[in-house]
């Protein structure tokens, strides 16, 4: 073999999928945006700038890992992923912070969203932590109404923590109270997180339907996937700890006994083929203590496995190519 004596060096991809950024939403031409949200609302001073707000970058650093090649057969979609089809994805970047205004980014993120929704794309967000969901719903307003799919090992139903009541322990709690929410199915919860015994009883006063992860390893997901109504219009929320930690290591709140990717990829395909994911985000990876970087692989192949089975459902018109 003959190789030249230098190469250029391998450099970290700058956006996920190998796709076009584009950071101007007004002139935004896309089937799928993805976004990242890398700054949540911090409970105190320490956690404004926490490892998470690296996320968005490191799951886009992985791309090379997550698909090889655009053209390649993917197993999990079964055919290439965009299958042949002119998809149209385009990363649109970060949403930034202003130390000056630490929460005018919950702002800019939710205009973001909703400009993304205006151009007719669908907005797969990489945060940061659980807080940045919030923001992100927000955006969903005139998009009602909306079933919220909440993959978590921890409830996230607490009104305030430290004051702030938009935080990492309070997305599901603010959805509940967004009138576009319909319906919450709540799936994963496992051990201990912040919830008290009064917030379980008020998720379960609101009606959210809360299915723990052993239930879901005795009764299957598919049993899940039933007790969701078909013909909806579905927001998926995955906390990184509502997986298992051997497939997701990253993540500060580790326990045993979580959902395998298996089962999260048949919840996604089940959400799709039963009626429309509307957006979807994935929170709370920690990659400095990633392991092999599978905690960002599995993130992206999640998001793989949302857009290859999108496009199989006839999500978009596209022609093929």
């Amino acid at each position: 073999m003959n190789l030249p004596l230098t190469v250029p060096p391998r450099a970290a991809h700058q956006s996920f999928l190998y796709s076009p950024i584009q950071t101007d939403l007004d002139k935004l031409e896309a089937h799928v945006a993805i976004m990242g949200l890398p700054f949540g609302s911090a409970y105190d001073a320490r956690a404004i700038s926490n490892d998470q707000i690296h996320a968005p970058d490191a799951v886009r650093s992985v791309t090379d890992r997550v698909c090889r090649s655009l053209e390649r057969y993917d197993y999990d979609v079964g055919g290439p992923i965009y299958d042949g089809r002119a998809l149209k994805v385009v990363d649109v970047g970060n949403v930034p912070a202003d130390f000056n205004d630490l929460r005018s980014h919950y702002a800019r993120a939710e205009q973001a969203i909703r400009k993304i929704l205006a151009k007719g794309a669908l907005p797969i967000t990489i945060g940061g932590d659980h807080g940045i969901t919030t923001p992100v719903l927000r955006g969903f307003a005139d998009e009602g109404p909306i079933t919220i799919v909440h993959v978590d090992a921890h409830l996230d139903w607490r009104d305030n923590v430290n004051g702030v009541r938009d935080g990492l322990s309070s997305p599901i709690r603010r959805a509940s109270e967004m009138p576009h929410v319909k319906d919450i199915f709540q799936i994963g919860m496992r051990a201990q997180g912040s919830a008290r015994p009064e917030e379980v009883a008020a998720a379960a006063a609101y009606g959210s339907h809360i299915v723990p992860a052993f239930q879901v390893h005795d009764e299957g997901i598919d049993s899940v996937l039933a007790m969701i109504p078909d013909g909806g219009r579905y927001y998926l929320t995955i906390d990184a700890d509502g997986l298992d930690p051997t497939v997701m290591p990253a993540v500060e709140g580790p326990a045993p006994g979580g959902l395998t990717f298996h089962q999260v990829r048949k919840l996604i395909h089940g959400l799709v083929r039963k009626g429309r994911v509307v957006g979807m985000d994935i929170v709370e990876i920690t990659p400095s203590i990633d392991v092999n970087m599978i905690s960002c692989i599995t993130a992206g192949r999640l998001i793989v496995n949302l857009i290859g089975a999108a496009v199989r459902a006839d999500y978009f018109d596209v022609p093929r190519v």
